[in-house]
């Protein structure tokens, strides 16, 4: 099978890349692993390298790059919110209360997604809108999961403890009465990425009049539901 494109350079630094998906390599390694002359191999390497798209480790050896990782993320964000945004609105239809979706972004948690309520009392949180890590269920989902230092780090200041995030963890979901706002409260659940990992926040928020002080005991089942539909969509397309 002929996998050339046409564009010489560019298959030949594909070649490279592939190359180094096996692990480091030296100058010697790539040439032989690309069958590409030294001055080629090497020209391509340190031209790659240069983009941040190939680097080197402690040995010198030539290994892919931060860039790949970058780009990487932003490919999953992009699915993540392509996967999302249908699962945002069956969760206020089934609801009848706004959704939103959150990633984190340092010491901040950002909406990336909505659906929001149609009519009456809601909680309206704009797409792009950067809400703090330390109140709020989402806040408490996106830091639950974290390393131990990481998590006792983002404790400092919290209007919720370790105990509660030892719950949020047990449970698998976690909620919050006017800790972010007064007269507001919220379900948020996890959604996971690659190896598990903790991607995302789901959540759907409103007020208390509404949600009770008990808004896991009305919403949780829900939330939970969507926040697995969606890391299994993303398993199944990953």
């Amino acid at each position: 099978m002929d996998n050339s494109s046409g564009v010489g350079v560019l298959d030949k630094a594909v070649l490279v890349l592939n190359a180094l998906e096996a692990g480091p390599a030296s100058l010697a390694q790539l040439v032989q692993a690309t069958g590409l002359a030294r001055p080629t191999a090497h020209r391509l390497a340190v031209a790659l390298e240069h983009h941040r798209i190939v680097s080197r480790d402690t040995q010198g050896r030539f290994v892919l790059g931060p860039r790949l990782s970058e780009l990487s993320t932003a490919a999953g964000e992009d699915r993540l919110l392509a996967v999302a945004a249908p699962i945002l609105t069956q969760l206020r239809d089934m609801t009848g209360e706004s959704a939103q979706l959150y990633r984190r972004q340092g010491d901040e948690r950002v909406c990336v997604a909505a659906a929001e309520r149609a009519s009456g009392l809601r909680d309206t949180v704009p797409v792009g809108s950067a809400l703090p890590m330390f109140a709020g269920s989402a806040a408490q989902i996106l830091l639950a999961w974290e390393e131990p230092d990481r998590l006792h780090r983002g404790l400092r200041g919290a209007k919720f403890t370790a105990a509660t995030l030892s719950s949020v963890r047990r449970r698998g979901w976690a909620h919050s009465v006017g800790e972010r706002e007064q007269g507001v409260a919220s379900v948020s659940a996890p959604i996971r990425g690659t190896g598990g990992k903790v991607v995302a926040a789901i959540s759907v928020s409103g007020p208390i009049e509404r949600l009770t002080r008990t808004p896991g005991r009305m919403h949780a089942a829900p939330v939970v539901a969507a926040a697995e539909r969606i890391t299994e969509s993303m398993r199944r397309n990953g």
